[in-house]
């Protein structure tokens, strides 16, 4: 049997390309004379080698010219923009009118909903090129969204400082629409004509699947769900969602092995590959995060397809030192850095593990399908940890279960595009054979997003980055010796089995008993009343974001839900809708008198029918009972009035009292003085617990909070609202009562069990990820006067929050 040699990889451009790169990264976040230091030491670096012969002489050689010339090239490019006219007028926060040519496709901003506004893109950010400076365009979406890079406008605005770490000169914040502008390269229009087709015929999809589709082939986002981004992120699969040289190397990879099975010769099958991937450049736009990943991938393809691995390392290092002096910033660019150390780890980590593999008999297929996504993972860990502030702990396993239909739903996502310009029909067809892979990737994304831990808090930025990495090399490092193998072992086991499944074997959350739950949701409400079955509850809004609902609910194990409330059609209350009908029986929505605003009663309407749930409008005084909880309509009571203001919306919220093992629950909505003022007229409105009116807005009637005389007040507000939720002296007013306040913000989730106690969730976000502590409180017994006339609380075991 002949003998396998190992590759001997040629690592003489390494030392160059690391110089340019540190001489970019040194000048886009310190400044233009730290890069011209930094490419200087490098060059000086490269001569001493040369003269001692430390290194080959080709090695020194590369690094004594590439140094001196990144500081050159890098250190001009940032001095140019640091003193740039605009930079200037940026520095002091003029007003102008600029001409510009648009680099890139607009990214929409996705706001949060509240009150009558619904979430959604508001603002795109566009980059573009004026006098010679780079800026960043911050504009309406309306009227600038469907604009194509290479297209010339004229815009009015306010210019800002830009952020840093790339060669912007100035920020604008556009005012009013896109003046004269002109058009589009012929090229450029013909590939957006393509995305729009593929981004109709996704459409034949769900909505979720629909969305994924044209994000998965071109990175286009802008119809994705933000449940479906929210899980990606927490189950490590977020990478799906950009184009990067994967997405290339399997078109490109695809093409290749089909011209091989027509028999052309290899020169022939490479030149088609390289043809698909000029095409794919195209169709995805030429902005500079395309085309590094059209480098990188055409490195991968090169060396996977055309078998000369040796050569792999030196045009890595060959493509890095050209891409960053063509475009420096690309140093500072995070999509960059994962595109190089994802490729550097295919090449140089995976064939000696799958070679390991198959020397223990595991199957040539079985084993390259394991090696991939693992060495990818592992190596991209650190930048992700720090770019996400969270480590995903299930990623590995998350992109082994996905990577088999990642292939198939982008090579036919991208037939799709090719084809619906031309048959409309035979692109639907196809997308619909697509559409089993990206259910796939949608269910193995949301199953591993809900396995408890599944992300864990890391520092975020460069140190977290730096810190990682240290961690995964001292373990691979000890990994190595056999005297402190065991030991690594056991420690690694030892963590998961102890702090990661923690909450699986003795769970802190949900408590035992609960009966009701305040949902941390952002600012937003979402209230869940139990009932005496484990999986059943009523649930009270929504929130803003289906993520946050969704989480919420699943951590409780609400599987049915017989009646869900939206007390009002304000955004902050009905945008969660979609998350909680999904995967769930509900019985039926119901909502108040006043259908307003319209876009929100029509999504409401929508998404019901798609689920096939009724819509009712309940009445005041009707009841509605199961085991362990009754719930009682209080209002309004007033026949509803054509007015949409926000005022008049909030006050006609549906008020409800909930009879719970935990005492009377008061559900109010975002009622505001009126709507307060009209409940004033009920004979009891003394309630165990309140959801206080309006996330505590300061329009809240001293004689309505005094009425209701709560133990408990359950305030859901967002953390540094811009509202100035909940008001200070409402929240005196509530204490002075006697109640234990309550906040999401703060507290996280709070569930209320009988005997008045109280177990809060507290919640640190970092990205999507959370980390969670349960510290369980008795709430304040009625207050008591001291001798000096000062309010009281009595202590129970533990500690209270009064």
């Amino acid at each position: 049997m002949a003998r396998k040699h190992r590759i001997a990889h040629d690592y003489r451009l390494v030392p160059a390309a690391a110089a340019v790169w540190a001489t970019a990264v040194a000048g886009l976040f310190l400044s233009w004379q730290a890069a011209v230091l930094t490419g200087l030491a490098a060059g000086a670096i490269g001569l001493a080698a040369w003269r001692r012969a430390w290194w080959t002489r080709t090695c020194a050689i590369a690094l004594l010219i590439s140094g001196p010339v990144a500081a050159a090239w890098v250190g001009s490019n940032v001095f140019r923009a640091e003193t740039h006219p605009l930079r200037l007028a940026a520095d002091e926060g003029r007003s102008t009118t600029v001409t510009a040519e648009l680099t890139t496709r607009p990214k929409g901003i996705r706001a949060a909903g509240f009150g009558g506004h619904q979430s959604g893109v508001d603002h795109v950010v566009i980059t573009a090129t004026a006098d010679g400076a780079r800026l960043v365009l911050l504009a309406p979406a309306d009227r600038w969204r469907n604009l194509l890079p290479g297209q010339q406008v004229t815009a009015k605005g306010t210019l800002a400082p830009p952020r840093g770490g790339d060669l912007t000169s100035a920020l604008l914040r556009v005012r009013g629409p896109p003046i004269d502008p002109q058009p589009a390269p012929p090229w450029q229009r013909w590939a957006d004509h393509l995305r729009d087709g593929l981004r109709d015929a996704s459409a034949e999809l769900d909505d979720e699947e629909a969305g994924l589709l044209p994000a998965l082939v071109v990175g286009d986002t802008d119809h994705m769900v933000p449940r479906i981004v929210d899980e990606f992120r927490t189950a490590g699969l977020s990478h799906l969602l950009a184009v990067s040289g994967a997405n290339l190397a399997i078109v490109c990879g695809a093409v290749y092995l089909l011209a091989t099975r027509l028999r052309t010769g290899p020169r022939t099958a490479a030149a088609a590959a390289m043809t698909a991937l000029v095409g794919f450049v195209v169709l995805a736009g030429p902005e500079p995060s395309v085309l590094r990943a059209a480098v990188m991938g055409a490195v991968t393809l090169l060396a996977l397809v055309l078998g000369r691995r040796r050569s792999t390392l030196p045009s890595i290092a060959a493509a890095v030192i050209v891409l960053v002096l063509v475009d420096p910033a690309l140093g500072g660019d995070p999509g960059f850095a994962l595109s190089v150390v994802a490729t550097s780890a295919l090449v140089l980590v995976a064939p000696k593990w799958s070679r390991a593999l198959k020397d223990r008999g595991v199957p040539n297929g079985l084993a390259e399908a394991i090696v991939v996504p693992t060495a990818a993972s592992l190596a991209t860990a650190p930048l992700v940890a720090g770019l996400s502030g969270q480590v995903s702990l299930v990623s590995i396993v998350a992109n082994l279960v996905a990577g088999p239909v990642v292939a198939p739903a982008t090579v036919l996502g991208v037939v799709a595009a090719a084809v619906a310009p031309l048959y409309r029909p035979a692109a639907e067809l196809v997308v619909h054979v697509a559409g089993p892979a990206v259910t796939w990737l949608i269910q193995v994304g949301r199953q591993a997003a809900t396995v408890p831990g599944a992300s864990v808090s890391w520092p975020q930025g460069w140190l977290g980055a730096v810190a990682l990495t240290g961690a995964v090399a001292a373990v691979v490092l000890l990994l190595r010796f056999r005297k402190t193998r065991t030991l690594v072992v056991a420690v690694l086991v030892g963590g998961f089995v102890v702090l990661v499944p923690m909450q699986v074997v003795a769970p802190a959350w949900p408590p035992d008993g609960w009966k009701v739950v305040a949902c941390d949701v952002g600012q937003g409400d979402a209230l869940v009343l139990a009932t005496d079955e484990a999986d059943r509850a009523v649930v009270v809004d929504t929130g803003p974001d289906p993520g946050a609902v969704d989480r919420c609910l699943k951590t409780l194990g609400i599987k049915r839900i017989p009646l869900l409330v939206l007390t009002h059609l304000h955004a902050d209350h009905v945008q969660g809708l979609p998350a909680v009908l999904t995967g769930r029986a509900v019985g039926a929505v119901a909502v108040g008198p006043l259908k307003q605003p319209d876009w929100a009663w029509k999504e409401v309407n929508k998404q019901a029918r798609s689920h096939g749930v009724r819509v009712v409008e309940p009445k005041a005084g009707e009841r509605f009972a199961w085991p362990g909880l009754e719930v009682e309509v209080l209002g309004p009571r007033r026949p509803p009035t054509a007015d949409d203001t926000n005022t008049t919306v909030n006050d006609y919220s549906l008020v409800l009292r909930a009879i719970t093992r935990a005492g009377r629950v008061l559900l109010t909505g975002d009622v505001e003085l009126a709507g307060q003022s009209a409940l004033l007229g009920e004979r009891d409105l003394k309630a165990d617990v309140l959801k206080v009116p309006h996330h505590g807005s300061r329009y809240s009637l001293p004689a309505f909070l005094k009425a209701a005389q709560p133990r408990i007040a359950l305030v859901s507000v967002g953390t540094g609202n811009r509202y100035g939720h909940p008001s200070e002296h409402v929240l005196d007013l509530l204490r002075a009562g006697g109640a234990v306040v309550l906040r999401t913000d703060k507290d996280g989730d709070l569930a209320v069990l009988p005997g008045n106690r109280i177990v809060r969730r507290r919640r640190r976000w970092s990205g999507s990820g959370s980390t969670t502590r349960a510290t369980r409180s008795p709430a304040a017994r009625p207050a008591s006067r001291g001798r000096c006339g000062r309010r009281t609380t009595r202590r129970r075991h533990g500690r209270t929050t009064s």
